[in-house]
């Protein structure tokens, strides 16, 4: 039987994090694609090796562009996104994530951390909007206008797009999955620098006119 989604997982040097996200996907009988956004690291082999298909980017194009790349060769009917730093992923993660729009009761369904880790829980309760976990229709993705443009603000662009477009979105809990913060990964100043980069591009977005 054909498998119903493949889950797509944007990944920036995540050598240490990626092969067990993958190993639980595979688990959960999905296919999976790596889109390596330009990491200097190993990201790229160990995601092979782990029984992912890679799709390699030069330059890193941030969380959109490495969507887009991915989503050419999605041909299931229906895509998961995970992020690569994911700790303590289970394939009945990827199970509750998928099963309301499988169901037909969601367009999207985004799933939001519980019990795994407290600042990562912390905030993703108080920013759910903002996960990096959610299933859809392969089309609706593909729908989404400047995918291939947008960096940290993806999520939101989503969110917004489903809003526009009356999609049924549902929210889930992921009970006991949780993530790697940036100053883990990064060093306290280097992640302390991402994460603020990242939230101003996120604000600008925010702040930008409607037309």
């Amino acid at each position: 039987m054909e498998p119903a989604a493949t889950v797509l997982i944007p990944a920036f040097n995540e050598e240490e994090t990626i092969a067990p996200v993958i190993e639980a996907a595979r688990a959960a009988g999905f296919p999976v694609i790596v889109a390596d956004d330009g990491s200097r690291d190993n990201t790229a082999a160990v995601a092979a090796a782990a029984g992912a298909s890679v799709v390699r980017l030069e330059r890193n194009r941030g969380k959109g562009g490495a969507y887009a790349a991915g989503l050419k060769l999605v041909e299931t009917p229906h895509v998961i996104l995970l992020d690569a730093d994911l700790v303590g992923l289970k394939p009945e993660h990827l199970r509750t994530l998928l099963e309301p729009v499988i169901a037909g009761d969601a367009d999207m369904s985004v799933g939001v951390f519980r019990g795994g880790r407290f600042l990562s829980d912390f905030g993703n309760r108080i920013t759910p909007q903002l996960s990096g976990q959610r299933a859809m229709p392969t089309e609706l993705l593909r729908s989404l206008p400047d995918l291939s443009t947008s960096r940290y603000d993806v999520e939101l662009k989503l969110t917004r797009w489903a809003r526009e477009k009356g999609w049924r979105v549902k929210y889930v809990p992921l009970v006991g999955l949780g993530q790697r913060l940036k100053e883990e990964k990064r060093g306290l100043l280097a992640g302390l620098a991402h994460r603020l980069r990242m939230y101003l591009q996120i604000l600008r977005y925010l702040l930008r006119p409607r037309v």
